[in-house]
């Protein structure tokens, strides 16, 4: 659609792999979706560093909603080297619980990549892209999950379920206009209500420039 290529600021996805071919932004990755993989892995794989790490995140989202509170705009040096330092921690035991090993000579017609599982995956994914999961801590204006996105698009759907669809091209362009006004001012803590008055009245809302951009797919 002509706006990810050219997308400088830092994009907040889930790991799709597709959109790291976009190098002009900066990565976050959704620590939302990490949450709730973490927890698959800890009742289902009785793993005790998905708990921990579950543990992590939250400890580093409560201390930076905290310091967002007294209007500080990033976490202490203490703060950020301690939740650094457990986070190898973290990851170290989960290699210990996920030890690497092939089979080998391997089954005679098996070709490729060995199939890894779940745990390990999501292992690999959070010691590799450990900057892409913590950013959020470095600089509050990116968000910990990219929960809104899908909060964006609900209305659409919603819409969808209960039509079928749009009549015409010009009826849908209305219906995301005002949903998507509708959800800038509530994001800027604006009332809805007035906000609509006022764009009737030929003063419509205009927010800063959004500085990060959410993904979801």
């Amino acid at each position: 659609m002509g706006i990810l290529p050219f997308y400088r600021g830092i994009a907040k996805h889930d790991f799709w792999k597709s959109y790291f071919k976009y190098f002009l932004c900066g990565h976050s990755l959704c620590n939302d979706h990490h949450l709730r993989e973490l927890t698959w892995v800890d009742e289902n794989e009785n793993q005790a560093w998905a708990g921990r790490m579950k543990d992590l995140l939250k400890d580093a989202l409560a201390a930076a909603d905290e310091a967002k509170d007294h209007s500080k705009t990033y976490l202490e040096m203490e703060q950020l080297i301690d939740f650094e330092r457990r986070y190898s921690s973290i990851i170290t035991l989960g290699y210990h619980e996920n030890p690497f090993f092939e089979v080998w000579p391997r089954p005679k017609g098996q070709r490729g990549r060995l199939k890894k599982t779940k745990a390990k995956n999501l292992l690999e994914r959070l010691d590799k892209h450990r900057t892409e999961a913590l950013n959020f801590m470095f600089d509050f204006r990116i968000p910990f999950g990219n929960n809104q996105a899908e909060q964006d698009i609900r209305m659409t759907k919603v819409q969808q379920k209960i039509s079928g669809g749009f009549r015409s091209v010009r009826g849908a362009k209305i219906f995301c206009r005002i949903r998507g006004y509708i959800s800038t001012v509530k994001k800027n803590s604006v009332p809805v209500l007035g906000a609509i008055r006022d764009a009737l009245l030929g003063n419509p809302y205009v927010p800063n420039c959004i500085e990060v951009l959410k993904l979801d797919v």
